[in-house]
């Protein structure tokens, strides 16, 4: 009977064999990339506060166009009008409807935040109003004696007011709604708010609507973000 390390050394020719015909598929099994990950939905949170950004961009342009006023500098009126325009479709008509439809009955129903939630509802209202003064008077060219300061007045009153609503939405609102409905609920909220955005802006969409912020930025000359950097 074979000692069982000559068994060993006799079965060195077969464990050779076997290795020589792996290492290819090993090597193979090594050099197969990784399958691509799928790509991260967005939340609905992320989604109303990336839509934000883009209101912030507008009121930047906004306090651009009335600081020259006040300088007596001059302006295009279109860029005034363009970030109107973005106001009402993106803003107004799809960003604030999402709210209204979505989240404010929630809050409500559930008596959490309504007091906050009606000061939104009825600032949204009043934007709207702000939103058609800007639109009529640079629709006129802003021609009359008094229009330039009466935009620079409806500008400043657009801008003062959604500063502190956007960032109340993202520090209390919009964290109040994860702890307020289910992780269920929660995602379908998500497709809802997609659903919305490919019916309501097609294929344009969100980046659409960046691209357009920033060809206002660039004709105001402030789309370069170095400039305000302070020395």
């Amino acid at each position: 009977m074979p000692h069982p390390a000559q068994e060993d050394d006799m079965d060195i020719p077969g464990r050779r064999h076997f290795l020589g015909s792996a290492a290819p598929a090993l090597l193979f099994a090594r050099a197969a990339p990784a399958p691509p990950s799928p790509a991260e939905e967005v939340t609905p949170t992320e989604d109303l506060m990336r839509e934000h950004g883009v209101l912030k961009r507008v009121l930047l342009v906004y306090d651009e166009v009335r600081r020259r006023i006040g300088a007596h500098a001059d302006f295009p009126p279109d860029v005034v009008a363009g970030g109107a325009r973005i106001i009402r479709s993106f803003i107004e008509e799809y960003h604030e409807q999402l709210e209204e439809k979505h989240l404010f009955p929630r809050f409500r129903s559930r008596h959490t935040l309504v007091d906050l939630v009606d000061v939104l509802q009825e600032q949204h209202k009043a934007g709207r109003r702000v939103t058609e003064r800007i639109l009529t008077l640079t629709a006129g060219g802003l021609k009359a004696a008094n229009d330039k300061k009466d935009l620079a007045a409806a500008l400043e009153s657009f801008t003062r007011m959604y500063a502190p609503h956007e960032a109340r939405e993202d520090t209390v609102l919009f964290p109040a709604l994860r702890r307020l409905v289910s992780a269920h609920e929660y995602d379908a909220l998500g497709e809802s708010f997609e659903d919305e955005e490919h019916r309501k802006l097609g294929q344009e969409g969100f980046e659409g609507m960046v691209d357009r912020v920033a060809g206002l930025e660039k004709t105001l000359g402030i789309y370069d973000l170095k400039q305000f950097t302070p020395a």
